[in-house]
């Protein structure tokens, strides 16, 4: 064993010798040349920064000008529309949700684009997973909204997501449609 051990580090020293030989032995006489051409370059100045204007404050005064002001508002249509939106057929939840509702990350999309991907439970509480076109993965649990028609989760399985859709026909009135998502394969 000894003998073995003996010979394995004589086989080690006689590599590491190589090993640092072969590094010793190398020309660098290229790099020196060049290294001494680059610092007999002269050495150039640097451009000043151009000077700062200073800044110059303008006070707009579009009602002494006779002109519209740019921070009011010129596009009101959307308040009349979202009137009109509140329809007959809703109730007052629904109302709610078609008019005064912040919208959800997930109603930008069709509800065809998206496409579940699985579901997470804890302590009875259950969430859907939610893949959205862009490829990000979104936690949903009943009561969220996705779609672009008002869809709200009303059930979670581990098969499927099921919401409740709002549709506003040609003459205003509003329908509620049920839909579903299932888990993609």
């Amino acid at each position: 064993m000894a003998r073995r051990l003996s010979r394995f580090s004589a086989l080690l020293i006689a590599v590491f010798a190589l090993l640092l030989g072969g590094c010793v032995s190398h020309n660098i006489s290229d790099l020196e040349q060049w290294c001494q051409q680059v610092l007999k370059r002269p050495g150039g100045r640097i451009a000043p920064l151009p000077e700062i204007q200073p800044y110059e404050a303008y006070a707009y005064k579009a009602a002494a000008a006779g002109k519209r002001d740019p921070f009011t508002p010129f596009y009101t249509v959307e308040k009349q529309e979202k009137e009109k939106l509140v329809g007959s057929g809703l109730t007052k939840e629904q109302r709610y949700e078609v008019k005064d509702r912040n919208r959800e990350e997930l109603e930008q999309y069709e509800l065809d684009s998206l496409k579940m991907v699985g579901t997470m439970s804890d302590k009875g509480h259950k969430w859907g997973l939610i893949k959205d076109p862009t490829g990000v993965v979104h936690r949903v649990e009943v009561g969220n909204y996705m779609g672009r028609h008002i869809g709200k989760i009303t059930n979670i399985f581990d098969d499927k997501i099921e919401l409740r859709e709002l549709i506003q026909d040609s003459q205003g009135h509003w329908h509620e449609r049920p839909a579903a998502i299932a888990l993609a394969e």
